[in-house]
């Protein structure tokens, strides 16, 4: 078993034991300040009634992503994270 594979099993448990599901969860990612980047983080969370906030560093070489939505299970939570992997440069906090 991998690092990220240990990570989101151990991210499951504590999710299970300290969270009571549905909840609102806020995912928070750091990405290069680069439009197309931002936008396929956003269509991770499209259609899911999402609440984001978009900030610029101090600098303008990055941009912090808070995404507050609802999710129904621990599993849903993990599936997002996954799908934001994929985004190039992203940093998941």
């Amino acid at each position: 078993m991998d690092k990220k594979d240990q990570f989101y099993k151990k991210l499951k448990i504590k999710l299970k034991e300290d969270t009571t599901f549905p909840t609102k969860y806020l995912f928070k990612f750091i990405v290069p300040a680069n439009e197309g980047l931002v936008k396929q983080v956003e269509n991770i969370f499209d259609y899911t009634g999402a609440v984001i906030t978009k900030t610029s560093s101090k600098t303008g070489k990055y941009i912090s992503l808070s995404v507050l939505v609802v999710m129904k299970k621990a599993d849903d939570i993990i599936v997002k994270y996954k799908e934001a992997e994929k985004v190039e440069g992203i940093i998941s906090l």
